[in-house]
């Protein structure tokens, strides 16, 4: 039997770090951007209700793809089990997101004209 990948996909987006889970990750066609498909979230019963991952499922309830700035995104793990996807503040942390300039690929842009 095949193994089915799970991914944990933290990223940056308005002051607040997101968790989320998901089936497929790839680079996708949009440059600059990781394209996540297949979001996964707990089965909870109807007497437990986590209010973080409600929160985040609600946000993505109807997402089929979503697109995320690759510099943006802190970290993709392959996980063996899905955990709690979840939104968390980043406001008064001690790590700070580098800036980096995104070139478009062959060059474009530069000085050709020798």
């Amino acid at each position: 039997m095949a193994a089915r990948h799970i991914y944990k996909i933290i990223f940056v987006s308005q002051g607040k770090m997101y968790e989320i889970y998901a089936r497929s990750v790839s680079q996708g066609s949009l440059f600059g951007f990781i394209e996540v498909e297949k979001l996964v979230f707990g089965e909870r019963s109807s007497v437990v209700v986590d209010p973080s991952e409600e929160r985040i499922k609600s946000e993505f309830e109807s997402v089929k793809r979503t697109y995320i700035p690759m510099h943006a995104v802190i970290r993709i793990d392959e996980v063996e089990k899905q955990g709690v996807s979840k939104i968390s503040s980043v406001e008064g942390g001690n790590v700070t997101q580098f800036p980096m300039p995104v070139y478009p690929p062959g060059g474009q842009g530069t000085d050709k004209g020798n």
